[in-house]
């Protein structure tokens, strides 16, 4: 039986997390490697185990355990670690990849704008600067609910549109 999320397990995590020196990732690496020795199998640690090793610049270490991590997780953490994963296989120019999981998160997820930001990144990486800068343009005509954005939402929403080669 796999382990959950209890809440000392993530009143643990989250001062580790708030521990961290994102220049000197070995000491929360180490922390997190031990903890998953005391949880095995733990969906929530080894998001976490990922992440270190995401935040360390070992994507491919990271891609490792976020796959394991990701059939046990639910809720913002499961959003949270597919994005991470959808950003790491981006960094590692697996940008199919990167997009399958990306577009999936944003259907489980529809209301993640961040999500989108990471879509527009890889799609820019991929060589796709016009769609990124439709994706964006559309995030900030659904999101960025000003009266001066709502005045050139119609021509916004063309431009994203032209860039995207028509495609809504």
């Amino acid at each position: 039986m796999r382990e959950e999320l209890t809440p000392e397990l993530a009143e643990t995590i989250a001062e580790a997390f708030a521990k961290r020196d994102r220049e000197h990732m070995q000491p929360t690496i180490d922390f997190f490697e031990k903890l998953l020795a005391e949880h095995p199998g733990n969906p929530y640690v080894l998001y976490e185990v990922g992440g270190s090793y995401d935040t360390a610049g070992q994507e491919k270490k990271a891609i490792e355990y976020y796959e394991q991590a990701l059939p046990g997780l639910s809720g913002d953490t499961k959003r949270r670690c597919l994005l991470q994963y959808g950003s790491s296989l981006r960094n590692l120019e697996r940008y199919d990849e990167s997009m399958q999981v990306l577009q999936q998160a944003c259907a489980e997820f529809p209301d993640s704008e961040s999500l989108r930001v990471f879509v527009a990144l890889t799609l820019h990486a991929s060589g796709r600067s016009d769609q990124a800068m439709a994706t964006l343009l559309r995030l900030v005509v659904d999101r960025l609910d000003t009266p001066e954005i709502k005045r050139y939402e119609p021509g916004l929403r063309g431009y994203a549109d032209d860039l995207a080669g028509g495609a809504s």
